[in-house]
C-alpha cells in the first residue's frame, strides 16, 4: 500500500484551478470597462461597440446553422468540435466525466510503489478519466486516501469520483492466481494457471518449453514435477516465464526443507510422482513408498500402469491399454528396468516425504480394490496379489456405476 502524495505538484495543485477560467474573466472585465466609459463618454474608439454587437449575429449564425443541419448534422458538429463551439462561446471546458462508465471494462493496474500522480496519469491513458486534475485533486483533498497494488475492473468515462470509489472496492480487484492440485501433469498444471491468470496457454506452452532456463538438471526430458502444487497469488505485471519459475523455485524450496540434495532432486521427484500419481489415502503413500523401494532393491521391474499411461499420453485409468504396454515406451516399467526417465506428475509435500520415508513392511504388490473409497490391498506374494486383482474385478461388476469406473 502507499498513500497518495500529501502536496501538489505544480501540474496538479489548487492554485492551477482558476486559470482555466482566466480568459473568460479577463473579457467580462474588459465589458464592464468598455460599459463604464462608454457612460462617461463616447472618446473611446468605436470598435468595441461593434466586437460587442457582432455576438448576436455569431450566436444568430449558429443557431440557423444548427437549424438548417437538423439534429442530426448538429450532433456531428457538437461531437467533432466541442471544443471550438465552447471556446468560440465562451463555455468553459469540462474536465470530467458524468456517471459511472460507458459499459467498456478496462482492467487498471496500480503497480507496488506507485504514487497518486502515476494512479491518475494511468487512468487518464487507459481512457478511464477524462483529466489528470479531476482524479488527482480528489487526492488532494484527502491525504488519507491509500491503494493496494492489483489490478482492478473499471471502465471507460468515469467520472474522477466513481473512478476512485471503484479503485477502492475490493470487489473490483482482479487476483492473478491460480491453484495447480496434486498428481496434475505439465499440461494440466499450464491450463490451471492460464485459467486462473487469464494469460494465453501459449504463453505458458513458450516457457516450459527449455526447462533449463529454470535451473531444472539435464537429465529431465521435460518439466514435468517440478511445478509444485499449491494457490498461487501473481503479481500483477508478471508473465508466463515468471509464474513457471515460480512453480519451480518452490519445488527446489519444498525439496531443500527436506533435505535433498541437488543431485538426488530428479531421483526423489521421479519416485514421489509414482507415489502421487498410485496412492489414494494418506497412510498408503507410505506404503506405496515401500513397495517401490522392495522392488528396486529386489531388481523387479517396478510394472505401474500410471508410468506406461503417462508414456502413451493417456489419462489415468485402471487398465493399461496396448498403445502404453508398447516395449518402445520409455516409460512403461512393465519393460523397464528401474524408475522412468523422469517424474509423471506433480507431487506434493506427502508424495515427498512418503518418497524419502517409506513404511516398513515386507510388501511387492498393492491394488486398489474400491476405486470410490481407495481401499488398497498390499500383498507379499504373486498368489496374494491375485486375489486383490480378482477382489478388484469382483467391484467392477457389482454395479454399472462401478463399472464406469472401471473403463
Amino acid at each position: 500500500m502507499f498513500r497518495s502524495q500529501p502536496t501538489a505538484s505544480p501540474a496538479a495543485s489548487s492554485a492551477d484551478a482558476p486559470a482555466e477560467s482566466a480568459a473568460p474573466s479577463s473579457r467580462r472585465a474588459a465589458r464592464e470597462s468598455e460599459s463604464r466609459r462608454g457612460k462617461r463618454g463616447r472618446s473611446s474608439s468605436p470598435r468595441p461597440t461593434r466586437r460587442r454587437r457582432r455576438w448576436p449575429w455569431v450566436l444568430l449564425g449558429i443557431f440557423s446553422l444548427l437549424l438548417g443541419i437538423g439534429a442530426g448534422g448538429a450532433w456531428y458538429v457538437w461531437s467533432n468540435y466541442e471544443s471550438q463551439v465552447r471556446e468560440l462561446l465562451g463555455w468553459e471546458l469540462p474536465n470530467d466525466y458524468a456517471g459511472t462508465g460507458n459499459g467498456t471494462e478496462v482492467l487498471v493496474t496500480i503497480y507496488s510503489g506507485e504514487i497518486g500522480s502515476d494512479v491518475a496519469t494511468s487512468l487518464v491513458d487507459q481512457g478511464v478519466t477524462m483529466s489528470f486534475d479531476a482524479f488527482y485533486d480528489l487526492l488532494l483533498a484527502d491525504p488519507s486516501i491509500s491503494f493496494v497494488p492489483g489490478t482492478y475492473r473499471l471502465q471507460e468515462e468515469m467520472s474522477a469520483r466513481s473512478a476512485l470509489d471503484a479503485l477502492l472496492d475490493p470487489a473490483n480487484k482482479v487476483e492473478l492466481s491460480a491453484t495447480v492440485r496434486e498428481g496434475l501433469r505439465a499440461g494440466e498444471v499450464i491450463d490451471a494457471l492460464s485459467a486462473g491468470t487469464g494469460i494465453p496457454l501459449a504463453d505458458y506452452e513458450a516457457a516450459i518449453a527449455d526447462p533449463s532456463i529454470y535451473g531444472i538438471p539435464d537429465v529431465a526430458p521435460n518439466i514435468e514435477g517440478y511445478l509444485f502444487p499449491a494457490t498461487y497469488t501473481f503479481e500483477p505485471g508478471s508473465t508466463a516465464e515468471d509464474h513457471i519459475r515460480r512453480l519451480v523455485d518452490e519445488t527446489f524450496a519444498r525439496l531443500d526443507a527436506a533435505g535433498v540434495s541437488e543431485e538426488d532432486r530428479h531421483t526423489v521427484l521421479t519416485k514421489a510422482s509414482l507415489i502421487q500419481r498410485e496412492a489414494r489415502l494418506a497412510d498408503d503413500f507410505y506404503r506405496v513408498s515401500r513397495v517401490v523401494v522392495n522392488r528396486l532393491d529386489a531388481g523387479w521391474r517396478l510394472e505401474l500402469d500410471s508410468t506406461a499411461q503417462y508414456g502413451a499420453g493417456e489419462t489415468g485409468s485402471v487398465w493399461s491399454s496396448g498403445d502404453a504396454l508398447d516395449a518402445d515406451n520409455p516409460y512403461n516399467t512393465y519393460v523397464i528396468q528401474g524408475l522412468p526417465i523422469g517424474p509423471i506428475a506433480a507431487p506434493g509435500d506427502l508424495a515427498i516425504d512418503a518418497a524419502l520415508n517409506p513404511a516398513d513392511g515386507p510388501w511387492f504388490f498393492f491394488v486398489t480394490v474400491n476405486l470410490t473409497t481407495g481401499e488398497t490391498v498390499f500383498s507379499e506374494t504373486v498368489a496374494q496379489h491375485e486375489q486383490g486383482v480378482a477382489q478388484l474385478r469382483a467391484w467392477c461388476r457389482a454395479s454399472e456405476e462401478n463399472a464406469a469406473y472401471c473403463e
